[in-house]
């Protein structure tokens, strides 16, 4: 009979559990104790990668425990991952007008309304999306 082949983990799965472990932790967290948190169903070895990676992307800080390292999340939940990533993308960019005028022109008439209450931009009306980059704060 041939072998059926393991179905493959949506991109970033992996990393959500180790962050959420990471999150619901009260204190840094050795690969073993993320293996642990996580029922020991991946390998140590996988997820001291992964936790390489994440440090690699400024996600975790990592500090000396023995012989390995303990990592502590630098964002604080999925939130603020996202907005760590939006950033990143962002800082790719050199020209940061066009991308951030893009961005807002894409948005939805509720999210464009939203960004102006955040930036502190009192009007309600419809604006034109490069009005945001423009110092309208």
């Amino acid at each position: 009979m041939p072998e059926v082949p393991a179905t493959r983990r949506p991109s970033g799965e992996l990393e959500a559990q180790v962050l959420a472990a990471l999150w619901a932790a009260e204190q840094p967290l050795t690969p073993q104790d993320v293996q642990l948190a996580l029922g020991g169903e991946l390998a140590r070895t996988t997820i001291a990668t992964i936790l390489a990676r994440l440090h690699d992307k400024g996600t975790v800080e990592r500090t000396r425990a023995g012989r390995a390292y303990a990592y502590t999340p630098t964002v604080q939940d999925p939130a603020g991952l996202a907005a760590r990533r939006m950033r990143t993308e962002l800082d790719r960019e050199q020209d940061r007008s066009t991308v951030l005028a893009r961005f807002v022109s894409d948005l939805s008439d509720d999210d464009e309304r939203l960004l102006r209450e955040l930036l502190g931009d009192g009007s309600h009306g419809a604006a034109p999306a490069t009005g945001l980059d423009g110092g309208a704060r």
